[in-house]
């Protein structure tokens, strides 16, 4: 695997240790926040759809 530095602020890596868990690196804590983004993505697309889409509930078919 390759890696690569990235800068950010003492801020944000306070920010980081804290959302991690004991012994994690930095690069799982990002792909956590990574992976967390991408279903929060999905579950405000459904949300989208349901607001402006109808749909027939599943017992009704």
């Amino acid at each position: 695997m390759v890696h690569t530095t990235i800068q950010v602020s003492k801020e944000t890596r306070e920010k980081l240790k804290n959302i991690g868990s004991k012994g994690q690196t930095y690069d799982e804590i990002i792909e956590k926040l990574l992976e967390i983004r991408q279903k929060v993505m999905f579950f405000n697309e459904l949300d989208r759809i349901s607001d402006s889409e109808e749909f027939l509930p599943l017992d009704r078919i």
